[in-house]
């Protein structure tokens, strides 16, 4: 199949901009996406540069705007500890986001990443997609919206290179290892599903990322995971400050 995808470059011209831009482009999706189906299904990501978008959401005058009765919450990936955790995913979305708006409990899903099986967890997580979204088996979840970062080694997600997960092309959630990391034990949606969205955004930002922004951006974006992320049939959108920009052809903030 042939990718309908469009992309949106915009530099904006501080982390803090970048955060504003960010907050503004969920409350909108999520409106859009209520107004055309009666909800807003979202994936989050984890790391500094959500976060601080994930605080101003939660603020005035964005937290007003957003249909929370009808927003669903999942998340992209989640490194395997507990919720409670300091390097749980949840556990900073919960803190900067969920535990200050009025999102039912019910609408939001976690991974049940401390399980003491990952590929069981990995499993029910899918499932519980599935039920939300009401597909089959074969179909992928077609997310409002995904959130995204990008590390300096070009992983997104928990999607990085060299990872058998980067090939999958049925599972929806997968457990992979990290050999790497500090805690090797994470849970990723995969590409099938990253690529199924109505939206991606990345969310960028410092000048550690701007070779690696080159890099998934340029003409051989697919050597690096987070140039794989390319919608089938939906608007891939990069938000970047300056610094994440600053080797771009055009870095001119928005």
């Amino acid at each position: 199949m042939a990718s309908t995808e469009t992309r949106e470059i915009r530099v904006l011209d501080s982390a803090d901009a970048l955060a504003e831009a960010a907050a503004a482009t969920v409350v909108q999706a999520a409106c859009e996406a209520v107004a055309a189906g009666g909800r807003f299904t979202v994936a989050l990501a984890g790391g500094a540069t959500p976060r601080d978008s994930y605080a101003r959401l939660a603020a005035p005058p964005h937290a007003g705007r957003m249909p929370w009765d009808r927003t669903f919450v999942f998340f992209g990936d989640d490194r395997g500890v507990p919720p409670d955790h300091p390097e749980s995913n949840y556990r900073m979305a919960h803190e900067t986001l969920l535990a200050k708006v009025p999102v039912p409990a019910a609408q939001v899903f976690r991974i049940r990443a401390e399980a003491d099986d990952p590929e069981a967890a990995a499993a029910e997580y899918a499932r519980t997609i599935a039920d939300v979204f009401g597909i089959r088996r074969g179909e992928q979840p077609r997310f409002d919206l995904v959130l995204l970062g990008v590390g300096i080694d070009g992983h997104t997600a928990s999607l990085f290179p060299g990872s058998p997960a980067l090939k999958e092309v049925f599972r929806a959630v997968a457990a992979v290892h990290v050999a790497a990391a500090i805690i090797p034990q994470r849970f990723t949606l995969t590409f099938p599903v990253l690529n199924a969205a109505a939206r991606v955004v990345f969310l960028v930002s410092g000048p550690e990322k701007a070779k690696i922004v080159r890099a998934a951006l340029g003409p051989q974006g697919t050597s690096v995971p987070a140039g794989m992320v390319r919608p089938m049939d939906g608007r891939l959108t990069w938000l970047l400050d300056r610094d994440a920009a600053a080797l771009l052809p055009v870095a001119d903030p928005a």
